[in-house]
């Protein structure tokens, strides 16, 4: 007897499909469905995979009357009401040891880009330009990297850094073990005094909501380098901005931002603010499209992590 339908309400790697179905599942995926044609199909399944494309909350969990589990092809987990699913029994999984190795290097690779200068004396070179006194870089060696959320990317990023030669201190507010001795334990008031470079690691929610705003940013002693791979939300842009223009940032990486859609597969066009048109006219920032999770690797290993996890649930 198998183990019940999946709805695949997003794409995910074959290995994800192909899995679920040798455990003893029934896998359907419909690419024209909206979130009406979704409520309607929910009574018939054991499990959801999703990505982004809808929110799993009132309007359809109540419905899914035989649900089981939910798995999110990733980490964030914020288009999901997770204490409703919970209260109805259903388990919420992600994949975030899947893409947390992705999401450490690209900070890193952006992090040299923006402090060596390559995204400005690349297209200068190219068109005979050759500055080098004014294109000096600086170097990761010797600074202090503030690690804000220490879970699988902020741990993947202090990792891969950890060869780099610099102070690593590390800020979790629901985390006080940190094994890794390459990582320091700290208070956000020893950050604000010390920190050189500022990596943001931590989920959108109600608490993480603007976080860093123009009180936040006002309180580092030195200027700083930004980077932001968690959530767009996490960040007032327009406090950023002014801090790139006063020289309190020294510039920012940006793989997520505020303006983006709830898919995350694009940019809301129609509400872009004026500070969206600064941003990217300014070469003190690097911007990516939400992409530093999705490497080719993380794809499939993000589908691996949730069949085991699907696996240990129904104890297979």
């Amino acid at each position: 007897m198998g183990l019940g339908k999946v709805l695949f309400i997003d794409t995910a790697h074959p290995a994800l499909k192909e899995g679920l179905e040798n455990l003893g599942f029934v896998c359907d995926y419909f690419p024209n469905a909206d979130l009406g044609d979704f409520i309607r199909l929910a009574p018939d399944y054991t499990g959801f995979i999703v990505r982004s494309r809808i929110a799993l909350d009132e309007n359809i969990l109540p419905k899914a009357l035989q649900l089981k589990f939910i798995g999110r092809v990733g980490a964030g987990m914020e288009n999901i009401d997770v204490g409703l699913a919970e209260k109805l029994g259903i388990h919420c999984l992600n994949a975030p040891e899947g893409n947390r190795d992705a999401v450490g290097e690209q900070a890193i690779g952006m992090l040299l880009a923006l402090m060596n200068r390559l995204l400005i004396v690349d297209p200068e070179v190219r068109q005979g330009v050759w500055k080098r006194a004014e294109n000096r870089g600086n170097e990761i060696m010797g600074k202090t990297v503030a690690i804000i959320g220490f879970g699988n990317t902020g741990g993947a990023f202090a990792r891969k850094l950890s060869g780099f030669g610099a102070t690593l201190l590390v800020y979790d507010k629901y985390k006080q073990d940190f094994p890794e001795p390459w990582v320091i334990a700290t208070d956000m008031e020893r950050i604000f005094e010390e920190a050189d470079i500022l990596s943001l690691h931590v989920p959108l929610t109600s608490e993480t909501k603007y976080l860093v705003n123009a009180d936040y940013l006002g309180r580092f002693k030195k200027p700083i380098w930004f980077i932001n791979t968690s959530r767009g939300g996490v960040v007032n842009t327009t406090d950023l901005m002014k801090g790139i223009d006063s020289g309190g940032v020294r510039g920012a990486c940006l793989d997520v931002l505020e303006f983006e859609k709830f898919s995350f597969e694009d940019i809301q066009l129609q509400q872009l603010p004026a500070v969206y048109q600064q941003l990217i006219a300014s070469n003190k920032v690097i911007l990516s499209p939400h992409i530093a999770g999705w490497t080719h690797e993380s794809n499939i290993k993000m589908a691996e992590v949730l069949v085991a996890k699907i696996k240990l649930l129904f104890g297979l």
